[in-house]
């Protein structure tokens, strides 16, 4: 499992505020990207993208963006169908 540190920015309009919009919480985000299921980049901005499913079950993908070998900064976070 890969360890990184996470950049979150709690105000609003922030990354963090952000993705609790989409009823995420930042961490069933890092632990996505630190145990992904599937990894890949998407088509839209070619940003990676991480897979998997929460503790409670839900599937999400998380976008993030790379600061360095172990910086993340994650830009959004949804739940999808499993």
């Amino acid at each position: 499992m890969p360890w990184y540190d996470f950049i979150w920015n709690p105000e609003a309009g922030g990354n963090a505020a952000h993705i609790a919009e989409h009823g995420i919480s930042i961490e069933d985000a890092e632990l996505i990207v630190c145990r992904p299921l599937a990894t890949g980049l998407t088509r839209a901005t070619g940003r990676p993208m991480a897979t998997g499913f929460t503790a409670d079950h839900r599937r999400i993908v998380v976008i993030y963006e790379v600061i360095d070998p172990v910086t993340v900064f994650v830009i959004t976070a949804f739940e999808v169908d499993a």
